[in-house]
């Protein structure tokens, strides 16, 4: 017995580690949500099959052929000893974007994984026999190397546990609500632009009303819950509810929950078009917020997006149109002025002659649309002329989204969440406006489905034109852009690619000059490691 439970330390101390691995991976990819977590694991099969993973595998060839039990217990304790130092300093060294979140539900993971490895443990126990140690130790090390589809088996086996979870929650939630008679919701979706437009909007209501933004990116039914439960008390006027989706009928399903009566749609675009299977299910899927108001409510679109200025609405609530490019609009912006130090625009209102004056220390085109919105329905809501121009020269930078700061002797744009086509390259056409050496540091774009190519071509063409160093993060991700860079006869002296962001900001040291800004698009989580 005694060497059974030495083995099984050791085995322990190197699952562990492979556990947490996968637990990190299966919650960056929304714990299966969509096939997510299959889909990863199939196109990273040397990550969840790493070389060090094999040492103990080779274990299962070596035991038949040794019959002195010391001798396979010293081995066995040996192997998992290396393969835990070697998986331990690997892991110490990879750069982690997100770090996992020990939330409730990768605690019931992990319960469930140590109930399903206790079960063949107080088995074998209970009836040891010392003449079977090898065929347990077979079992303990396909349990190992086998362990991130074991933990896809958990989240199947944990379903019933999540709904009681969920509809505990949801029903807590939809209670609150109830009782809140009072309160006003707006819910706010789009392709991009989202989290963005929920901040600006809640800078710009607070000036008048008691609001309260969804936290963070929490966009999901769990997300809401979370908000309501959690956030929401007596003294809130106006709920701000940040909406995302990857299918149809996601978006009906938070609506449904959160009862908006306000909507904002911001831009619809190709982002997450991998998971929704066509632009037609996006632009239909981020409608459903629209279609979802009451016949008093009032939706805000944006008149210079196509695919929303062609859609044919089945809801007869008010509509209240934005643009730039289309004049024929409820609230216009015009001669938009972009520096390092922000943005200026002039505001027209539908009926009202007179052009308002507003000062934003955001960038962007992208960031004008989303104040647009914002202003659309503040003034529906009662918020006056000067008390607008007031909020929006108050609004925040929102982080990670067009954010200027200084980075030790350089200046960064820190554009590094979720990154998208047209967003991509309204950032390259802020960089574009800043006044010194540019350079831009990114992996690409993702989840374009079959544009994913084309989409990160044409933004390498449009970096060719603007900027004067290129750092690509991840060989093989960053092709698209590496041929579009050569194809234009860039300088191949000015294409530099590194593994990860950490490279890059180092690299930047060598690169930069007096006078240097940096363009940093997207950060891509950690599953996207090469």
């Amino acid at each position: 017995m005694i060497y059974f439970i030495l083995c099984l330390i050791v085995w322990f101390a190197y699952t562990f580690l492979r556990t947490k691995k996968a637990l990190h991976m299966l919650q960056q990819n929304l714990y299966n949500r969509n096939k997510r977590y299959i889909k990863w694991i199939s196109k990273n099969r040397t990550k969840v099959f790493d070389l060090i993973d094999l040492i103990p595998l080779c274990l299962a060839v070596i035991i038949p052929f040794i019959s002195n039990n010391i001798i396979i217990t010293i081995l066995v304790v040996i192997v998992y000893g290396i393969a835990f130092i070697k998986t331990y300093d690997k892991m110490k060294k990879e750069p982690k974007k997100l770090p996992l979140v020990i939330t409730g539900r990768i605690k019931r993971i992990i319960i469930t994984t140590f109930i399903l490895y206790l079960i063949p443990t107080i088995y074998i126990i209970n009836n040891y026999d010392l003449s079977k140690i090898k065929d347990y130790l077979y079992i303990y090390i396909l349990l190992a190397y086998f362990q991130y589809f074991i933990l896809l088996i958990v989240v199947i086996i944990n379903i019933p546990v999540e709904k009681l979870v969920y509809y505990y929650y949801f029903n807590k939630a939809k209670k609150t609500l109830k009782n809140m008679s009072h309160l006003k919701v707006i819910g706010i979706t789009g392709s991009y632009g989202k989290t963005s437009s929920k901040n600006i909007l809640n800078d710009i209501l607070s000036i008048k009303y008691n609001t309260l933004p969804t936290p963070k990116n929490y966009n999901t039914p769990y997300g809401l819950m979370i908000t309501t439960n959690n956030y929401l008390d007596k003294f809130t006027e106006i709920l701000i509810a940040e909406m995302g989706a990857y299918k149809k009928g996601e978006i009906k399903e938070l609506c449904d929950f959160v009862k908006p009566k306000y909507g904002i749609l911001t831009k619809i675009g190709t982002a997450h078009l991998e998971s929704f299977g066509s632009q037609e299910n996006i632009q239909k899927t981020k409608f459903e917020l629209i279609e979802s108001l009451p016949q008093d409510g009032i939706g805000i679109l944006n008149k210079d997006d196509d695919l929303q200025l062609n859609y044919k609405l089945k809801n007869n609530c008010q509509i209240k149109w934005i643009g730039i490019d289309k004049k024929d609009v409820d609230v216009r912006a015009t001669n938009i002025k972009s520096s390092h130090e922000g943005t200026t625009f002039d505001i027209i209102f539908k009926g009202d002659k007179k052009k308002y004056k507003f000062e934003t220390k955001l960038l962007g085109y992208a960031n004008v649309y989303n104040i647009l919105g914002a202003i659309a329905l503040g003034y529906e809501l009662g918020i006056t002329i000067p008390e607008l121009q007031r909020a929006v020269k108050r609004v925040k930078p929102v982080e990670h989204r067009l954010e200027l700061k200084k980075y030790l002797d350089m200046f960064l744009i820190d554009d590094a969440y979720n990154s998208n086509p047209e967003g991509s390259k309204m950032a390259v056409e802020v960089l574009n406006t800043m006044p010194g050496k540019k350079i831009i540091v990114t992996p690409g774009m993702t989840e374009l489905g079959e544009k994913q190519y084309e989409l990160n071509k044409e933004f390498g063409l449009q970096i060719s034109k603007v900027c004067d160093e290129v750092i690509l993060v991840g060989k093989n991700q960053t092709k698209p852009i590496q041929d579009a860079l050569k194809e234009a006869k860039y300088s191949s002296k000015k294409i530099h690619i590194v593994n990860d962001v950490k490279q890059a900001l180092a690299l930047l040291e060598k690169l930069k000059d007096g006078n240097t800004y940096i363009l940093l698009e997207n950060d891509l989580p950690d599953i996207f490691n090469e």
